[in-house]
């Protein structure tokens, strides 16, 4: 993996505001869902945050293997960082914390931080592009 690269994507991400997290529960059955921004920790490392829903935070409990996608529609480019995460870490928590919202299913109410291990890096885009890593 290439730390240039790695910080590329990282940029791109912050300045795009968004990144999309994919997830598999311990069966494989995927998830996808969308986070702000990125931050780079170390040279292989990221941490994302977000208002993760609970399957994407149960996945990362059970299957530590994720994919962080930050795409450019625009300009067609994009990176898929491939890698492992730890627990979440919870960072912030909704003023007026309610368990039975929560039991519903309704929104989330606490602000998750996932640290990722980031084992390769490859492209990301809508035209015909190889898997192979960066």
């Amino acid at each position: 993996m290439h730390q240039e690269t790695l910080s590329k994507a990282v940029e791109l991400a912050n300045r795009l505001g968004h990144v999309f997290v994919a997830t598999a529960d311990a069966e494989g059955l995927p998830h996808v869902a969308a986070a702000g921004s990125l931050e780079l920790i170390s040279p292989d490392q990221v941490s994302v945050s977000s208002w993760f829903c609970p399957t994407t935070t149960d996945n990362v409990g059970r299957n530590p293997r994720i994919a962080l996608v930050i795409w450019d529609r625009e300009n067609d480019v994009g990176y898929q960082l491939l890698g492992k995460t730890s627990l979440p870490r919870d960072t912030a928590i909704m003023d007026g914390f309610s368990p039975e919202l929560e039991q519903k299913g309704a929104i989330p109410q606490v602000e998750w931080r996932l640290l990722v291990h980031v084992n390769s890096i490859i492209a990301f885009s809508h035209a015909p592009h190889s898997d192979k890593e960066e």
